[in-house]
């Protein structure tokens, strides 16, 4: 065994009976995967812990669940957001897994597979990923959202070289606990939710565990970003585990404000131009060239921007004059459908979906990914063209 593998860093916790032995890894990184390896060989470990979620266990299990993807339904059901922020979220870490030669993740699917091939029990302890994204988008009020959008891109510009040793690098906990100290003082609002949030909620599962299925030694694999949070949290024991789980589980109660607000400027709207055409006619069918004008190119641009079908992005100038109207239909619903009628995904899109979208022009070259940014660019330019030319007809209004 290589003297880095033993110097993986490990931590032992007693709870109710059963012995939790903590081990830190980078998840790109191919000590960490022998390491578990060793560790589960030694047969010392009746149960192993992995930081998974049920959705991204089934995920590293079926690779290809992306290609099985129904896009239109993802559109449709409001999910495209959520699943191009999940697609740039990945892209960095599977770019370093390429670079390597190594699978996102190895440390756990080396565990998984051990297990399974042992027959031992797989706790699965992490907090489903939607949830923690959702309550991210909780904890961050609305004017920084755009930051953490900006910051998913600046990722996927970034094309910066890593080293292996960097990565082993990541693995020592005082640089760690710099690393986070730094975090959670300058970003705590992501910090909660993204570390101590799930620090909190690992631990409880594994109390949880230990008390349903008394193993007496589990193997716990975890980032070990997370590392130092748990063993506290094990350290200083949870009476009521469940309590925790249950309430960080919970998702936030969305505030009214952002469903009432579009219909508030709908409103607006509307008497803006009630009010030009009580004053001429011709005062209220300019106010609604300059709707139909300035809401249609700024759409019509984002369509173009993402590179969409020629009718896309006419479609985008019909539709998003009409969908700013009505809250229910966003722009982007309207002109992705059109991108999926006119250039339908084809098997080989899914399939190299994972790997197109490590890179920018990916995004652009690959038909699902590129449908996604038809979909947020369109939408966005929508919205950039409601609040232009609201300002536009009220300054005529005013005039």
């Amino acid at each position: 065994m290589t003297e880095c593998v033993e110097q993986e860093p490990l931590k032992e916790v007693q709870i109710d009976g059963s012995k939790v032995t903590l081990l830190g890894t980078a998840h790109v990184s191919r000590v960490s995967a022998e390491k578990v390896e060793a560790l589960l060989e030694s047969g010392q470990y009746d149960a192993v812990a992995v930081e998974l979620c049920p959705s991204r266990y089934h995920a590293i299990l079926d690779p290809d669940a992306l290609a099985r993807m129904d896009l239109f339904k993802v559109i449709r059901e409001g999910k495209a957001s959520m699943v191009a922020a999940n697609l740039a979220l990945g892209a960095y870490q599977q770019r370093l897994a390429e670079q390597f030669g190594i699978e996102p993740g190895a440390e756990q699917l080396a565990a998984i597979r051990h297990a399974q091939a042992h027959h031992k029990p797989i706790l699965l302890i992490d907090r489903e990923i939607g949830v923690t994204l959702r309550r991210v988008l909780h904890n961050v009020p609305w004017w920084k959202r755009f930051g953490l959008f900006a910051g998913l891109l600046g990722s996927l510009f970034s094309r910066e070289e890593v080293s292996e040793a960097d990565i082993e690098g990541l693995k020592e906990g005082d640089m760690l606990e710099h690393t986070f100290a730094e975090f959670a003082e300058d970003r705590q609002d992501l910090f909660l939710p993204l570390i101590d949030e799930r620090d909190r909620y690992m631990a409880a599962r594994l109390l949880q565990e230990a008390k349903t299925q008394s193993p007496e030694n589990i193997l716990a694999v975890v980032g070990a970003g997370h590392l130092k949070g748990i063993n506290q949290y094990l350290t200083e024991g949870m009476p009521r585990p469940e309590r925790v789980i249950e309430k960080l589980d919970h998702l936030p109660v969305p505030s009214r404000w952002p469903k009432v607000i579009p219909w508030l400027i709908v409103a607006l709207i509307v008497t803006g131009f009630a009010i030009g055409f009580m004053r001429s006619p011709e005062l209220g069918w300019q106010l609604i060239m300059d709707w139909v004008l300035i809401n249609g190119v700024l759409s019509a641009l984002g369509a173009l921007i993402a590179a969409a079908h020629p009718l896309t992005v006419l479609t985008a100038f019909v539709a998003a004059p009409i969908t700013s109207l009505n809250p229910t239909v966003g722009a982007g619903m309207v002109t992705a459908a059109v991108e999926i009628y006119l250039r339908k995904p084809e098997v080989g899109d899914f399939s190299r979906l994972k790997h197109d979208t490590t890179e920018i022009k990916g995004w652009w070259r690959n038909r699902v990914s590129r449908t996604l940014l038809v979909f947020l660019f369109s939408t966005l330019g929508s919205a950039a063209g409601t609040y232009l030319a609201g300002f536009r007809i009220f300054d005529r209004l005013a005039g």
